[in-house]
C-alpha cells in the first residue's frame, strides 16, 4: 500500500508526487523572489525620474543648463515662453501717434539752425506723428524727471560729430520742461559746449570728436583737388582724451565725416589716402579706416582704468534719392518706410556691421576690465525714417528769393526721430544702473 500523507483536511496524496510539490513550491518561492526584486527596480527608476523631472520645474533655467537637464523645444516650460518673448528694442515698426511732439521750436529756443525744419517752412507735420513700437513691448516717452534723477551728481559725455549734437540738443530740449540748462563753456565755433543743471549737480558736456581720433586740416585755398584732411590711424584725438576720466557716462556718435577725402598716416608716414583720384598713393578703403579708429578708440576705452558707462551709437544712415535732374539729390519723402522698401545695399549696412564687430570684441574685453558697455543700435529703426530729413528745409524759408539750396539728407529735423533715440537711451541708462544695483527700475 502505498504511503499516504495526510495535511490538515486535505485528500492524500502519494509520496512521489509530494516531492515533486516540493519543487513546484522552491521555483515558485525564487519566482516571487524574481518578481519582487523588479518591482523594487523599477519603483527606484520611476523615483529618479520623477526627482529629475521636478528638478526641472524648481531650478532656475541656468542650474538646469549646467545640469543637462533642460527640457527638450517641444517640452518648454511657460518661463522659456515667457523669456523667449522677452522685448527687443530695436525690433519693431513705426506707428502712427496722435500725440503732439514733446517740445517745437516754439519752446525750445537752443535748435541749431541747419535742424530746426519748423521754424524754416517745412509745410508737412506727419513725419512729426510716429513713435517706434517695439515687437513685443512699448518704448516709453521719454521722461525729463526721470533722467535727471538718475543723473544727479554726475557727469555725461557725447562725444562725435554733428549727428551727435542733433542726440544732444534733443536731449536738451527734452530736459528743459524740468529744468533749464546753465550754458558754462564753448569753443569758438561752439562745436564743443558745456551745460550745467544746478538743482540736479549734473555737467553735459558735448565733445566735437567725428573721428576720435586725431585729423588735422590744412587751408588748400579753395582748390577742390588738393586734400586738406589728415587722420592719424594710431592717435587719440585729445580733446575727448583729455577730459576722459571726469565723465560717468559716454555716448559716442561718429561716422559720416570719414567719406571726406583724407590722406591717411600710421607712425606719422603716409600710408594711403580715401578718395583721393590725383594722387598716386594706396587707397585705402573707408570701412578699413573706419575699422582702424574704432579699434583703437574702443580698445583704450575697455582697457582704462577710469570704468564710466560707454554707450556707442551706431551708424546714421541718409536718404538720398535721385531727382529729376541728372545730378540732383532729394529726400522728400513724407511718411517711414515700411520693411520691404528699405535699400539693403545701402553702405551704411557695411558701417554698421564694422561698427557691431568692433564694438563686441572691445565690449569683451571691457566686461573682464568692470568697463560697462553698450550699443545703442538705432540704425534699422533710423533707416526707416526717410521722412525725417531736412532736406532742403535746413535753410531758413529756401525756396523764398534766389538762395542756394541745399539739399540735408543727412541730419535729422528736431523734433523728429532723433527722440527716440533719446527714448531708448533713457531706457539703457537707467537698465544700466539697474543691473549694477541688483533692481529693475523698468
Amino acid at each position: 500500500m502505498a504511503d499516504e500523507v495526510i495535511v490538515g483536511d486535505h485528500q492524500p496524496f502519494l509520496a512521489k508526487d509530494g516531492r515533486r510539490s516540493i519543487s513546484l513550491i522552491i521555483l515558485e518561492f525564487i519566482c516571487v523572489v524574481f518578481m519582487a526584486g523588479a518591482f523594487c527596480y523599477l519603483f527606484d527608476s520611476n523615483f529618479n525620474a520623477w526627482t529629475v523631472e521636478a528638478e526641472q520645474f524648481s531650478l532656475s533655467l541656468e542650474k538646469q543648463n549646467a545640469l543637462n537637464i533642460r527640457p527638450s523645444s517641444k517640452e518648454s516650460t511657460v518661463q522659456e515662453q515667457q523669456l523667449q518673448k522677452e522685448c527687443d528694442l530695436w525690433v519693431g515698426e513705426w506707428i502712427p501717434s496722435p500725440a503732439e511732439p514733446a517740445y517745437t521750436n516754439e519752446t525750445c529756443n537752443i535748435i541749431p539752425p541747419y535742424l530746426n525744419c519748423l521754424n524754416n517752412g517745412r509745410p508737412d507735420r506727419g513725419y512729426l506723428h510716429w513713435r517706434w513700437k517695439p515687437n513685443a513691448c512699448d518704448l516709453s516717452p521719454f521722461d525729463p524727471l526721470k533722467f535727471l534723477n538718475a543723473m544727479r551728481n554726475k557727469s555725461f559725455a557725447f562725444i562725435g560729430d554733428s549727428i551727435c549734437h542733433g542726440l544732444v540738443f534733443s536731449l536738451i530740449c527734452e530736459l528743459s520742461k524740468v529744468e533749464k540748462a546753465h550754458d558754462i563753456y564753448h569753443d569758438s565755433a561752439y562745436n564743443s559746449r558745456t551745460w550745467y543743471y544746478p538743482s540736479y549737480n549734473l555737467t553735459m558736456y558735448m565733445i566735437w570728436a567725428p573721428y576720435l581720433i586725431h585729423y588735422e586740416t590744412t587751408d588748400n585755398n579753395g582748390d577742390a583737388s588738393e586734400i586738406h584732411l589728415h587722420l592719424h590711424l594710431d592717435i587719440l584725438d585729445s580733446k575727448w582724451t583729455n577730459e576722459y576720466n571726469n565723465y560717468d557716462y559716454v555716448v559716442i556718435s561718429i561716422g559720416p565725416h570719414f567719406y571726406k577725402s583724407s590722406i591717411i598716416y600710421e607712425n606719422n608716414q603716409v600710408i594711403g589716402c580715401h578718395y583721393c583720384p590725383h594722387l598716386e598713393l594706396k587707397k585705402i578703403a573707408i570701412d578699413e579706416i573706419y575699422r582702424k579708429a574704432l579699434q583703437l578708440s574702443l580698445k583704450s576705452i575697455a582697457t582704462s582704468e577710469h570704468k564710466p558707462f560707454v554707450i556707442l551709437k551706431t551708424w546714421s544712415p541718409d536718404h538720398a534719392e535721385s531727382g529729376e535732374l541728372p545730378s540732383e539729390k532729394v529726400c522728400n519723402r513724407t511718411r517711414p518706410f515700411k520693411e520691404e522698401e528699405i535699400n539693403t545695399g545701402d553702405h551704411g549696412f557695411i558701417m554698421r556691421g564694422v561698427e557691431v564687430e568692433e564694438f563686441e570684441k572691445a565690449a569683451a574685453i571691457g566686461a573682464r576690465n568692470g568697463v560697462r558697455m553698450e550699443l545703442l543700435d538705432t540704425y534699422h529703426l533710423s533707416l526707416l525714417r526717410p521722412d525725417g530729413h531736412p532736406g532742403p528745409y535746413r535753410t531758413y524759408h529756401p525756396f523764398e528769393g534766389d538762395k542756394k539750396i541745399k539739399i540735408d539728407c543727412m541730419h535729422w529735423c528736431l523734433p523728429g526721430p532723433v527722440d527716440t533715440w533719446n527714448e531708448l537711451l533713457l531706457q539703457m541708462v537707467i537698465s544700466g544702473d539697474a543691473d549694477e544695483s541688483g533692481s529693475s527700475l523698468l
